[in-house]
């Protein structure tokens, strides 16, 4: 794994050199500062996906924690709905200091400017959270491992548990598969699907949501075209 890289600050004034690529030592806050974890996550990719956030005041305490399903999306795209969401706590709570934690390498150095956005579902994102964090005093964003990330990561998984109904407990349970290990399949609650059949595929005529991997039954019930 990457050694973590050292914070930046982006700082409104600097943000047009910082964002061209060139690295800074940060300065000191010049009023308290908050602490934000982020953590975005998909199981497949793309696949379910969701993001979560601890926020943290100049004293160490926990004042939030955010979390949410985004639907079936990249874990990069749930990396960057994390950093937004944080963004947009802070904004809207008048915090003047804000310092970023992230495990995803990418995000981070994309953030510093060290590593272009290419892809076309990231660039708008990015240039969101890259104007929003411009209008802080002070901003700072640094890679950590993703042991110091545990909450926020704990959070992004919930958010996926409770839409698939499967608890923590279930999804961490492993199985024997030959010679390697994987995750145990949930069944999530059953629902009612009304579905096409064409040239030998059923196309399912709404959105369900279903993990990876998930297997259905499928009753076969042919309603009459009126």
């Amino acid at each position: 794994m990457a050694k973590p890289v050292p914070p930046h600050d982006f700082s409104p004034n600097r943000g047009a050199e910082l964002f061209g690529g060139l690295e800074h030592q940060a300065k000191p806050a010049p009023t308290p500062t908050w602490r934000a974890n982020i953590d975005g996550g998909s199981r497949g990719n793309p696949g379910p996906a969701s993001y979560g956030v601890v926020i943290r005041d100049p004293r160490g305490d926990i004042v939030a924690r955010l979390k949410k399903y985004i639907g079936r999306t990249t874990n990069n795209v749930a990396e960057y709905y994390g950093l937004i969401a944080a963004l947009d706590y802070a904004e809207s709570h008048q915090v003047r200091a804000l310092h970023i934690e992230s495990d995803s390498e990418l995000l981070v150095k994309q953030m510093r400017g060290q590593y272009k956005v290419k892809s076309g579902d990231l660039k708008p994102l990015f240039e969101r959270a890259k104007k929003m964090s411009q209008s802080f005093a002070w901003f700072q964003i640094r890679h950590v491992y993703r042991e110091q990330n545990r909450e926020a990561d704990a959070l992004a998984n919930e958010a996926m548990d409770e839409v698939s109904g499967a608890s923590a407990e279930k999804r961490n349970a492993k199985i024997e598969n030959g010679n390697s290990k994987i995750a145990n399949p949930v069944a999530a609650p059953a629902i009612k699907v009304r579905a096409r059949f064409r040239s030998g595929v059923l196309y399912p005529l709404e959105d369900i949501n279903l993990p990876d991997g998930a297997e259905v039954d499928i009753l076969v019930k042919p309603t009459r075209k009126s």
